[in-house]
Formats: C-alpha cells, structure tokens, sequence
C-alpha cells in the first residue's frame, strides 16, 4: 500500500518526539449536526488521528457509555451513509487529519463489503477498525480494503501471545491498536508497567506505530501510556463528555461541543508532555 495519510500523521509525530492522540466519537451523537460540529472541532482542539464510531444496536465491546452513544445516534436516525456523509463534509475544509471508522462487521456486511470499502476511500475514510471479525476471515473484509487503499488496523489484547501475534499482524497497516484491559472499553487501566512491556513485546514483532487504547481517561494517562507507545487512544470519556453536555429531554446544548473539544486540548497537552524531561 502506498503512503497514506495515516503513515504521514504518525511519522509526523514521531518527529515531534511525542505520541499521537487518536480521539473516538459515536456518528451522529447525540444528533448528527451536532455529531459533524464536534468531529470537526477535533483537529484544532489536538486530536492528530479520528476514529468515528459506526453506530451499532449490539456493539458487544464496548462499555456503557460508548453503548448509550450508540443508542443515542440509532435513536436519532443515523444510518451509514450518514456516517459516510459526516466523513464528505470533513474533508471539505480538513484533507490532512486520518479518519478511521470503528465498529462491527454487520453494517458493512449488509452492505457488500467490495462496495463499502470503494465508497468509504471516496468518501475520504482513510482506515478501518472492525472488532469482530479476525485474520482467519480476512478475504471477507481485510483484503478488500487494503485493494481499495484503506488501511486495516488490527486488535491485540493482553492474551494476544507471541505464538498469535503473527497471524495478527498479517495484513495490518496503519497501526497496531493494543487494547490494554482484558474487558470492555470504559474499563480501568491497572498496571501502566504490563501496558509498558507489552508494547515493547508487540514492537518486537513489528515495525508498524502501537497505539494504546482502552482505559485512558485522564491527561495524565495519556502522559504515562505515550511514554512509549506511538499512540494513546480515547474514546469513552469523550462521549462521556456528550452525555454529561446534554439537557433534561437529552437533547444537545451550547456547551456539548466544547466539552469534547476542551477534553481533547487536556489529553492533548499529556501527550505533549508524555517525553519530555
């Protein structure tokens, strides 16, 4: 695959001499203009690469606050290709920052896979993430996407061993996504010191960015995980950050927007600080 954006956002980085924030939000929460306004606040507020959440009635990995997000959006009409469109809109005014959809095979499925990978490259959709399907199956989704131009970002957990690994990493490009907790997202970090050696361990079997996700919620967090990881992904205390934002009738208010974005410039500047001094 030739270069893409997301090989040029985590050199770019790497430059910097500091990790990439990958922030996640759910499309079309908690409605899908204010869902658009908060994706494309994201850049100017420190996220270097976006994962957008393709909603979904039974996402089986994620916590409560990512499922609210989901029901939130369902409720609220989002469909894929409205998903599709909140990418089209993005790239009208931003042709630099990474977008990665993140989610489950179903949607795509009922789709046609070779037909949703075309239209989410012309859409400006730069990568995929899709928990549920694995390397065994990757004729299904993995390998139609890597023809089109996406990258495939691939799952490793703390019971990913050395033996699995390498059918893991097949056809991974873009980055290595380690899942730090042994659970759903929204959960706890405990040890940053087996997070520390387990990256390591992966970076062994690869010369692709890890990027670290699940459990990091505060600045400090991300300051700690991008020790040594190239990326610290977020995801559930920003759409937390939605819930929290919106009124009695759980509708959105002024201050919805800012609460994500203003979340995103804190793990931006933990990031920022991750290797310094």
């Amino acid at each position: 695959m030739s270069d893409t954006r997301i090989d040029r956002r985590f050199a770019a980085c790497k430059a910097e001499n500091r990790p990439a924030l990958v922030t996640f939000v759910t499309a079309g929460d908690p409605d899908l203009a204010t869902a658009q306004a908060i994706l494309d606040a994201l850049p100017a507020a420190g996220a270097d690469v976006i994962e957008l959440g393709m909603p979904f009635s039974d996402p089986m990995a994620e916590g409560v606050p990512i499922q609210l997000a989901n029901q939130r959006a369902l409720a609220g009409g989002q469909t894929m290709e409205r998903t599709l469109d909140m990418v089209r809109a993005f790239r009208k005014h931003d042709n630099d920052t990474p977008i990665v959809l993140m989610g489950y095979y179903n949607p795509i499925y009922v789709r046609d896979p070779e037909v949703f990978v075309k239209t989410a490259v012309e859409a400006g959709v730069d990568g995929l993430i899709i928990v549920d399907i694995p390397p065994e199956a990757d004729d299904e989704l993995c390998l139609p996407a890597l023809d089109a131009g996406l990258n495939f970002i691939r799952l490793t957990t703390p019971t990913t061993d050395d033996a699995r690994l390498p059918t893991v990493l097949a056809n991974t490009s873009g980055f290595v996504y380690y899942v730090s907790v042994t659970g759903i997202t929204g959960a706890t970090i405990s040890s940053h010191a087996r997070v520390t050696e387990a990256v390591k361990r992966i970076k062994g079997h690869t010369s692709l960015p890890v990027a670290v996700g699940f459990g990091v919620k505060t600045a400090e967090d991300a300051a700690v995980i991008g020790r040594d990881a190239d990326g610290v992904v977020v995801g559930s205390v920003l759409v937390d950050a939605v819930r929290t934002s919106l009124d009695d009738a759980g509708k959105a208010t002024d201050n919805t927007v800012e609460a994500v974005a203003r979340l995103v410039r804190e793990l931006a500047s933990g990031v920022a600080r991750a290797r310094k001094g």
